[in-house]
């Protein structure tokens, strides 16, 4: 059976004025099961614009990470989803 993966997302919010802390609290309610959040950190892009980075665990399962994306994108104010690195652990 498959291992553990760790990815790393980079969350774009849609606007400089947007509250990350809540961002952030949206993205720990949007978890998928079977994915676990290891930390998050905001990190300063340019012109005031900052990205939420997030970095998860989950089961090296067909599907799971394409999902987490997917909901992860739906958390409101949230403009863009991208994976930044993807390592078996």
């Amino acid at each position: 059976m498959g291992g553990q993966v760790a990815v790393l997302f980079r969350l774009m919010p849609q606007g400089v004025e947007t509250d990350l802390k809540a961002m952030a609290e949206g993205v720990r309610g949007a978890v998928p099961a079977g994915v676990t959040i290891r930390g998050m950190q905001v990190k300063d892009i340019a012109f005031g614009l900052k990205s939420l980075l997030v970095s998860v665990l989950m089961a090296d399962t067909s599907g799971l990470l394409d999902s987490t994306e997917q909901a992860f994108a739906k958390v409101p104010h949230v403009e863009s989803v991208e994976v930044m690195e993807e390592s078996l652990v």
